[in-house]
């Protein structure tokens, strides 16, 4: 997720985000840099696509809100691609959410149901479950309640500010079980861009729901994965899953998601859609009165973008920048799975954001003289190889994914507008770094040990110079295809930072260590 990071500095806002920023006319004065702290020992797994075999259905409660049997993926393949559609069968072990949700007639709160099954693919028994309840976190309100397991109730305990959900699992869940979970929960969305840049905000008209139904954590060689995220960077770090989610809103409301459309009706004042997503890490969900649709074919996908009628010629921007964006990096790193991508313009506070199948980009940027509105839309576009279909610990090891969005970014700049294009784009990112001094602070930390100059200046703009450097190191054409299978060999699971340095000396038969050593890992004992 790119960030405006406030810093009011020689009359200027700095933005520290995905958007390039516009440096201060000199390089600040020298300040201490942030302890450099050795992270927790990162996961090395990679979440395989052949899971263990899920208890039979039949020995499951059946699911309610839709007729579809929790096996059953077909739903999932009218948002894949043709050349994708096998992706529908994919980790036969991942969660699959159903979802029901009413918006209020006001936009402030909503209500649900949710039913999931969850698979237990790990190699020891779980004693629980824990969901992430990220509306307790974010200026919101979030709520659970008749909550079963199997359909038999139990008493969750909850956590880290009412944020994590424990549900025990009596008997432990073992390895290749499943088990459906079953509540209710409402949601009160707060009404001003509060925590998370305003991405879980109703502002202006436009219901930004990020991250704000429960969503199961990721189990990881730390046990489950669960903290409180630093208020900069992205908050989710989640698993491929499959999501079939039922809107019911007011009918006045265009509804953007996750996903595709595969059903609606309307009724009186009220419409419900049905919307199919997956495989993907999380679901998203925008809804607005204001908004007006573009759209354009790219190969198999069909892009769409949202914006307010009075931003009509730079809603027409926003697709054009998207457009050219997957075309450039469907050919870069392989193809863009799903039948859709939307580009929304939203109120948050931040330059841009990332989910699954969707960028929303801030309406502040909406100016035909703004270069950060390009920049901004190229590089969440990459997000969607780079977080989306690869996944990461995006509070543990953001580098991987936006340090590498960073530098598919020089490659829009490149590949669209030529050389200098690049060089322009590579000197704003060289000037981040250049605004802490280049302060030789390593990639591979957790957000928490950055302070905000020191995220954007290191990841944003050490980073991406970083993977310049690796590419020189391999030979361009060797990176380029590294780059590619590492996409193919990780889509639908999760990358690390051992797994990239291990796949890049494979495709390059090369020693990296030495280059790890001068730009990635910590060096020393924690302060």
């Amino acid at each position: 997720m790119k960030r405006y990071l406030s810093l009011l500095l020689f009359g200027v806002i700095f933005l520290a985000a995905c958007t390039l920023p516009v440096p201060p006319p000199s390089p600040p004065a020298p300040t201490s840099t942030p302890p450099v702290a050795t992270p927790s020992p990162s996961p090395t797994r990679v979440a395989s696509p052949i899971a263990p075999p899920a208890t039979p259905a039949t020995e499951l409660p059946a699911p309610t809100l839709f007729e579809q049997p929790w096996s059953d993926r077909s739903p999932f393949v009218a948002g894949l691609i043709p050349a994708e559609r096998d992706a529908a069968r994919v980790r036969p072990g991942a969660t699959v959410y159903h979802l029901q949700i009413t918006l209020a007639d006001d936009l402030r709160s909503l209500s649900g149901r949710e039913e999931l099954r969850y698979t237990n693919t790990e190699d020891v028994p779980l004693a629980e479950v824990d969901f992430r309840l990220f509306p307790n976190v974010a200026g919101g309100r979030s709520t659970v309640s008749g909550l079963t397991v199997n359909a038999e109730p139990v008493s969750p305990r909850t956590s880290l500010q009412q944020s994590v959900m424990i549900v025990p699992m009596h008997p432990p869940l073992p390895p290749g079980a499943s088990v459906v979970i079953a509540m209710d929960f409402a949601v009160q969305v707060p009404t001003e861009a509060g925590g998370n840049y305003g991405t879980f905000a109703l502002l202006d008209g436009i219901l930004a729901l990020a991250h704000f139904y429960p969503m199961v954590a990721v189990y990881d060689d730390e046990g489950w994965n669960v903290e409180i995220a630093p208020e900069m960077g992205d908050v989710v770090y989640a698993d491929t899953s499959f999501y079939l989610v039922r809107v019911i809103a007011p009918a006045t409301q265009t509804l953007v998601a996750s996903g595709v459309r595969i059903a609606e009706e309307s009724s009186g004042d009220h419409q419900r859609l049905v919307f199919a997503a997956g495989p993907m890490r999380d679901f998203y969900l925008v809804s607005s009165s204001r908004y007006e649709r573009l759209t354009q074919r790219v190969g198999d996908t069909q892009v769409n973008a949202y914006a307010p009628a009075d931003k009509a010629s730079e809603n027409a921007l926003a697709l054009r920048y998207a457009t050219q964006a997957l075309q450039v990096y469907n050919t870069r790193f392989g193809l863009y799975p799903f039948d859709e991508l939307d580009v929304v313009g939203t109120p948050t506070t931040a330059g841009g954001v990332e989910y699954p199948g969707i960028v929303a980009i801030a309406l502040s940027l909406y100016d035909p003289g703004q270069r950060f509105f390009e920049s901004a839309t190229a590089h969440e576009v990459a997000h969607q190889w780079w977080y989306s279909v690869v996944g990461n610990d995006q509070i543990d090891e953001p580098w991987l994914d936006e340090s590498l969005a960073q530098y598919a970014t020089l490659q829009y700049w490149d590949d669209v507008y030529g050389q200098a294009a690049y060089e322009k784009a590579r000197r704003m990112m060289e000037r981040r770094w250049e605004y802490i001094d280049k302060a030789d602070i390593p990639l591979d930390l957790p957000v928490a040990a950055y302070d905000e100059a020191s995220y954007s200046g290191i990841i944003y703009g050490r980073g991406p110079l970083f993977f310049e450097a690796l590419a020189q190191t391999m030979g361009q054409d060797v990176f380029d295809a590294f780059l590619r299978d590492y996409y193919a060999r990780l889509k639908w699971g999760i990358s690390t930072t051992d797994i990239l340095e291990t796949m890049a000396e494979d495709a390059c038969q090369c020693d990296l260590s030495a280059l790890w050593a001068e730009w990635v890992e910590p060096q020393g004992p924690s302060p």
